[in-house]
């Protein structure tokens, strides 16, 4: 097959040339009416949204959709077959391939999110300005920022995307069109982030606020439509999950006897579709007031705090967003490998739900500093206190479940043992920030920027990849390499406590953050040198996991079916899954986590299997 025939080629081709038709129309457009035909913001704008549409147009995504329009049958299992990793980069609606796709997309950001951290930390290792000027490293903080969260969004829908639909039963996922256009305007949206470091930059950091935002050079446009695009993708990944959970799980499978990992998808997926038009309608008031004039947040006839209401209005509950899955990936591994039922199940089940509404009400505490109404403030630090109690409900359980278990500790199991350990430390340190005396002393130091990656390592890096080696043979039929893996885990998890733990110290003596420079009179440059070191443990340990990855997928050793005798129906099926899953649909007959008990079994794949069960 030729490269042009694959779908990302053509949708890059035809976005190209859409781009390019817009910029032109649009210039003569400007001329007609006695503007001046080149305006970078305006011009850029349309541009980039008529060439998301052609690119999609080329790759395929509405074909099915405008034969439907024309009343022509489907010719989908006509097409001329392909090979097995074209699939990949084509239009493919397989919820298996789309969550591949998720993934690798993820891995990716990371790894330019990382340099990018790593470049800046080695500018700050030392007082005095090394080798970046202000602006550039102000720029790549920035650019590193909403990266490494768009990174997290992207791999959250990867895992749900390839584990949930097995889980529950599911040939595919409810709505597969729709699911494979989620993923396909991620990549734009990827592009215009990288974009947006030539043309300028941002130095706002990744939360954009107005006016700095407002008068900041055409980068900062390109990262307000990336982040637009991507909460396009979230919104219609979340309308998927929710239906397909409601909608399509197998017979017998009622709410309580979930695996825990669907109930962090449903609290997510309420997550994604209630608050992500909020941070949507910021940044397009930001946008508009960019390109029009308008003032909405102009210091002196707009409102900026509004947008501060607005963007945290979603953010705090994308941080929810974030970690929610993360527990739910901690919550299937601890009972595989300590060999006990999950402990207090339908409590950890419902606090998915606590958490997400508690994280909705909190978001006020970003803003003790920005002069939030007094009379908000009491509220809001009682809400930031109250969050804490389903969380620690899921503490409770996970320590519980492995007290007494007969532990195997494999790769995945010692993911989560350190997610639990770091997502408890973003917990601890957290807490005073509820708190106005003292977060109006800790807002904007070293100790904000410690809590919050605790929180993101502890709530997604640490159980992502819990979830990859946990998962890796499923998807591969190959396991992972326990050597490489198990000094992987050592470093990041010796790195993450290299790098963050100094950030508190650093905080509380008065490191600022995104700051490139400091006072050498601080005394702040030894622990600054230390940070940066263990920077570049994170690195290595990545490093390695990339090698084991790569390792693994060619010469890994092959990997039974279910290789850590968990009894969730995604390890019922063989490794890899076949194409629909389940040759006819699957009943579920008990709990997901029965272990110690010899005969007790979460779901049958066929009558003959029922009967024997029944007969035993």
């Amino acid at each position: 097959m030729s490269i042009v025939s694959l779908g990302i080629v053509r949708g890059l081709m035809s976005g190209a040339l859409g781009a390019g038709l817009a910029t032109g129309l649009t210039m003569l457009a400007r001329s007609a009416l006695g503007a001046p035909a080149w305006d970078a913001g305006q011009v850029t704008t349309i541009a980039v949204f008529v060439g998301v549409f052609f690119y999609l147009g080329g790759l395929g995504a509405f074909n099915y959709w405008l034969r439907w329009i024309a009343g022509r049958p489907d010719p989908e299992h006509a097409s001329p077959p392909r090979p097995h990793w074209a699939r990949y980069f084509s239009f493919d609606t397989n919820h298996k391939t789309i969550g591949v796709q998720y993934m690798v997309t993820s891995l990716l950001v990371i790894i330019i999110a990382g340099i990018l951290q790593l470049i800046d930390r080695l500018e700050t290792a030392q007082p005095g300005m090394q080798f970046l000027s202000t602006n550039t490293y102000n720029t790549l903080m920035s650019v590193h920022g909403i990266s490494m969260l768009a990174a997290v969004l992207i791999g959250i829908a990867g895992m749900m995307n390839y584990v949930l639909p097995l889980m529950v039963g599911a040939k595919d996922m409810a709505f597969p069109r729709l699911n494979a256009l989620s993923y396909w305007i991620v990549p734009p949206a990827v592009i215009l982030l990288l974009v947006s470091l030539p043309t300028g930059g941002f130095d706002t950091g990744w939360t954009g606020y107005p006016p700095l935002s407002v008068k900041a050079p055409l980068g900062m446009q390109f990262m307000i439509l990336a982040f637009y695009i991507v909460g396009w993708s979230s919104i219609l990944g979340g309308v998927n999950f929710l239906t397909t959970i409601f909608k399509m799980r197998a017979p017998g499978m009622s709410l309580f006897r979930m695996p825990i990992f669907v109930w962090a998808v449903v609290a997510t997926s309420v997550l994604q579709i209630i608050f992500t038009q909020f941070v949507g309608i910021a940044f397009l008031m930001v946008l508009l007031q960019r390109l029009l004039g308008l003032t909405y947040f102009d210091p002196n006839t707009g409102k900026v705090l509004l947008f501060q209401h607005l963007f945290w209005f979603y953010s705090h509950p994308a941080v929810y967003i974030f970690v929610l899955p993360g527990l739910g990936v901690i919550s299937e591994v601890l009972p595989v490998f300590s060999r006990k039922p999950l402990f207090g199940y339908k409590a950890v089940a419902i606090s998915s739900l606590g958490i997400a509404g508690g994280g909705a009400l909190v978001w006020g505490h970003h803003m003790f500093a920005a002069g939030v109404e007094s009379w908000l403030v009491v509220p809001f630090m009682f809400t930031t206190s109250l969050v804490a109690v389903p969380t620690g409900v899921k503490i409770f359980s996970w320590l519980a479940t492995m007290w007494m278990g007969k532990i195997w500790l494999q790769t995945p199991m010692l993911f989560a043992i350190s997610a639990i350990a770091v997502f408890l430390i973003g917990g601890i340190t957290g807490v005073p920030q509820g708190i106005v005396p003292v977060d109006l002393y800790l807002t904007d130091t070293y100790w904000i920027v410690g809590h919050f990656h605790a929180t993101l390592f502890g709530g997604f890096v640490f159980p992502a990849m819990a979830a990859i080696y946990f998962w890796f043979p499923k998807v591969t039929g190959r396991l992972m390499g326990e050597r490489l893996g198990k000094l992987h885990w050592g470093l990041m998890t010796a790195g993450f406590l290299t790098t963050y733990m100094p950030m508190f110290w650093l905080g509380l003596n008065g490191m600022r953050r995104r700051v490139a420079d400091y006072d050498p009179a601080m005394g702040l440059g030894p622990g600054n040198v230390v940070v940066t070191v263990g920077g570049f443990l994170i690195a290595l340990s990545m490093l390695l996991f990339f090698i084991n990855l790569t390792v693994s997928l060619r010469r890994g050793a092959p990997a039974p079916a279910n290789p850590w005798g968990a009894h969730t129906l995604e390890w019922q099926v063989s490794s890899p899954p076949p194409e629909e899953n389940f040759a006819a649909p699957p009943k579920v007959v008990g709990p997901p986590y029965g272990y110690g008990a010899p005969t007790a079994v979460h779901a049958v794949l066929s009558p003959e299997d029922d009967a024997g069960r029944k007969q035993g």
